[in-house]
């Protein structure tokens, strides 16, 4: 009724005002158009947001067969082919940033960062479980020579056995089946260390992909890593689509904006850890990277730690912005959602105006 209203009224102006007729149709037009807002399948206009999501579905579902299929390019592809589109992703690479230049420790500080509880990550929940495994084990050990009563040779020889067993993992095997022993007796017995590691994936995940960089796999544990990988060295952790990236860094000329994006997505795990529990302890590796890349590209020690302080402000920024999706997409990724879902689920918690 408030648009018929609007209509005659458009109309009595047109008779008054003769010469004003094409104002007077273009304002017909728009509000008709309001009016007539609901999808119309007949006439092949689809605007339901039901449908778009579908579309989107589709295009994901076929994101995640490439990924699958080890195609790292025809992945890329398809997103960047959807980028723009009604039906088409929005998000990516989509995320409002600040502007670079240098940041003093007082303007991070006044933006509620710690740069030293971020930046210096120490991992107190499994230095904690490692110091408990080794009391436990002196205790069974004493409680085992008083139980079957072993001589002093005997303890002499298991130690000696176990001591073979420690150096030939540390040596042979990099630390990898203690740090497998490790990390999966902490997401065991410990709901911290165990959403911690999420939530630390999460982040990699989703600052990576509104920074325009597609994610191409994740694992949250280092059990789930060797059940993919079939290696012990490797920990839970973000894999990316990043042949871009390694093509600049061999021709020893990394881009600006290439840079900035894995600054960031390198420090996104202990940012995420700082905002949540107000320090990292994860993510140690991934500013060790970042240090060995920023050296290797000749930056000095001001310069890096110019580009280390704008990284972090720029992340914590984000990550603050969107923190109900890093929640949803953390929920997504600990239920071992497929790449294109937790894309998904990005999609869907964030809204146009909030990037």
């Amino acid at each position: 009724m408030i648009f018929e209203s609007l209509r005659r009224r458009f109309y009595i102006q047109l008779l008054e005002f003769p010469n004003h007729s094409r104002i007077i149709h273009s304002c017909e037009c728009e509000y008709a158009v309001l009016r007539y807002r609901p999808c119309f399948r007949a006439a092949g206009i689809w605007n339901c947001s039901s449908e778009v999501g579908l579309r989107r579905r589709q295009v994901l579902e076929q994101i995640d067969k490439e990924l699958a299929k080890g195609d790292d390019r025809a992945a890329l592809f398809l997103l960047k082919e959807s980028q723009g589109k009604l039906d088409g992703v929005r998000c990516f690479g989509a995320a409002r940033q600040i502007p670079q230049r240098l940041y003093t420790l007082e303007e991070l500080k006044l933006n509620g960062i710690e740069t030293s509880s971020l930046l210096s990550p120490l991992d107190s929940t499994l230095g904690s479980i490692e110091r408990y495994i080794q009391l436990a084990a002196g205790l069974l050990a004493v409680s085992a020579w008083n139980l079957f009563e072993f001589t002093t040779q005997q303890i002499f020889y298991l130690s000696l056995g176990f001591l073979f067993l420690w150096t030939l993992d540390s040596v042979a095997l990099n630390g990898g089946v203690g740090s497998l022993v490790l990390d999966t007796i902490g997401h065991t017995f410990s709901k911290k260390y165990h959403n911690r590691v999420i939530q630390h994936e999460a982040g990699h995940f989703l600052i990576a992909y509104l920074l325009g960089v597609l994610p191409k796999g994740y694992t949250t544990s280092s059990f789930e890593a060797f059940q993919k990988e079939g290696s012990l060295n490797l920990q839970a952790g973000t894999a990316f689509v990043d042949f871009e990236f390694l093509e600049e860094v061999n021709a020893g000329k990394v881009s600006a904006t290439m840079l900035n994006r894995f600054s960031c997505i390198a420090l996104a795990g202990v940012a995420t850890e700082y905002l949540l529990y107000g320090c990292a302890e994860g993510g140690l590796a991934d500013i060790n990277k970042l240090d060995v890349l920023l050296k290797g590209l000749g930056f000095t020690q001001k310069k890096a730690d110019s580009q280390v302080r704008w990284a972090v402000l720029n992340t914590v920024l984000i990550l603050r912005r969107h923190e109900s999706a890093r929640t949803k997409l953390a929920d997504a990724m600990s239920s071992g959602k497929s790449v294109g879902n937790c894309i998904d689920v990005i999609e869907n918690s964030i809204h146009l105006p909030d990037l």
